[in-house]
């Protein structure tokens, strides 16, 4: 199944990551974006839908498309799947044909989800606000889900910090929620930016589209 997998999406120009041991450590689930999750549910069902939790759970990944793929026709199979955050169901056996029409279905969520983020090189003046801490930075590039920050130290990973994004002289800055996932080194940081409102999530759009279309 796996190499049927494989040989379906490096067809479409999909690069496959396929964990042979400990999927958590191997994957790094919470520092890393995937395109697509695909999940076959083997001799260990509850891990298999822990590890969907997982991904929900964390912030590069919980919008990916998921693809349970389960040979289990009972009645709490589908809902069990779908409960766990799994975006389609399929059965098996599944051939070349029902793979690729699956493929086509969820290309307009792949390619906005790597829109999301696709990060611009873009140097903006940023102010990150802790409960313990303020700072100064600049970003070194953006997504529409996160940034590159340097600054003259870093916070915490984990940091639950305010994010205010000074996109444009002499206008209001963006501001939302975030919180730090990565360090670099001792003077730079990925922070995501997962709980931003609407309307400033628009704005940020608005201020990326045209980069990333240059």
């Amino acid at each position: 199944m796996c190499a049927f997998l494989q040989d379906v999406l490096v067809s479409v120009g999909i690069e496959v990551v396929t964990p042979t041991r400990s999927i958590g450590n191997e994957l790094h689930i919470d520092d890393e974006k995937f395109d697509l999750i695909i999940v076959g549910v083997c001799a260990s069902p509850a891990t298999d839908l822990k590890l969907i939790r997982e991904f929900r759970h964390s912030g590069l990944n919980q919008m990916t498309p998921i693809i349970l793929i389960s040979a289990d026709q009972g009645p709490g199979a589908l809902s069990r799947g779908f409960g766990a955050g799994a975006t389609f169901f399929v059965y098996k056996p599944i051939d070349r044909m029902r793979m690729m029409n699956l493929l086509r279905a969820i290309e307009g969520t792949i390619e906005r989800e790597r829109r999301r983020f696709r990060r611009v090189p873009a140097q903006v003046k940023v102010r990150l606000k802790s409960a313990k801490a303020e700072l100064l930075g600049e970003t070194i590039d953006i997504s529409l889900n996160g940034a590159l920050v340097k600054s003259s130290h870093t916070l915490p990973v984990g940091s639950l910090i305010e994010v205010s994004l000074y996109l444009h002289s002499g206008s209001s800055p963006v501001v939302g929620l975030g919180s730090v996932v990565r360090l670099l080194d001792n003077s730079r940081m990925g922070i995501l930016l997962d709980r931003f409102p609407s309307v400033e999530i628009m704005r940020l759009q608005d201020y990326l589209l045209p980069k990333l279309f240059d």
